[in-house]
C-alpha cells in the first residue's frame, strides 16, 4: 500500500505523520489515526488551479501536505474577495461532510499544492461504521468550521471598524 509521500527537499513524510500533525485529527489515537490514513489518496494542484467552486457540489476533503489555498468568496459576478488562507497540515473542503456537500466558497491553489484527499461521505459515514472514530472526526470538523468563522468575524469587525 502507498504510505509514503514525497515533500520539499528530499525529505520523506509518512500519510500517518501528515494527518498526526493537523488539528482536525488531533483527538485520534494512533490505531485510530492508521483506520482513517487508510481512506486517503494524495492530489496535487499546481498553482493558479481552481480546486473547488462556490457553490458546487464538494465531494472531497482535504489536508494540506504542503502549499497553500485561498478561500475565495464570490460576492458578485465579477467580485471576489479572497477571505482566508489554508497551508501545511490545514483542512479545506469541509463542505464535503455536511449536507447539502455544497461548497462554501472557492478554494484556488495559491502555489504547488499537494495534499491527502478524502472522500468526505465517507470520512461521514465512520459516525455509523466506527462511531468512536467518526464522533471525534466530527468534532475535528466542528472545529475547523468554528476557527474559520471566527477568523472571518475578525476579519469583518476589522473591515466594519474602519467604515
Amino acid at each position: 500500500m502507498y504510505r509514503q509521500i514525497k515533500v520539499k527537499g528530499d525529505e520523506k513524510m509518512e500519510k500517518f505523520d501528515v494527518l498526526r500533525k493537523c488539528d482536525m485529527f488531533r483527538a485520534l489515537d494512533d490505531k485510530q489515526l492508521r483506520e482513517v490514513e487508510k481512506m486517503c489518496n494524495p492530489e496535487e494542484f499546481g498553482a493558479g488551479v481552481i480546486v473547488c467552486k462556490q457553490g458546487c457540489k464538494e465531494e472531497r476533503l482535504c489536508v494540506i501536505e504542503y502549499g497553500a489555498v485561498g478561500i475565495i468568496l464570490e460576492v458578485g459576478p465579477l467580485a471576489q474577495r479572497q477571505v482566508q488562507a489554508v497551508t501545511d497540515y490545514e483542512v479545506f473542503g469541509w463542505s464535503a461532510m455536511l449536507d447539502p456537500y455544497i461548497c462554501t466558497a472557492t478554494v484556488k491553489a495559491l502555489e504547488k499544492t499537494k495534499v491527502l484527499a478524502f472522500d468526505g461521505q465517507e470520512l461521514s459515514s465512520l459516525c455509523v461504521t466506527k462511531p468512536e472514530i467518526g464522533c471525534r472526526v466530527s468534532r475535528g470538523i466542528a472545529r475547523v468550521v468554528s476557527m474559520r468563522l471566527r477568523q472571518a468575524y475578525a476579519q469583518l469587525l476589522g473591515v466594519t471598524s474602519q467604515v
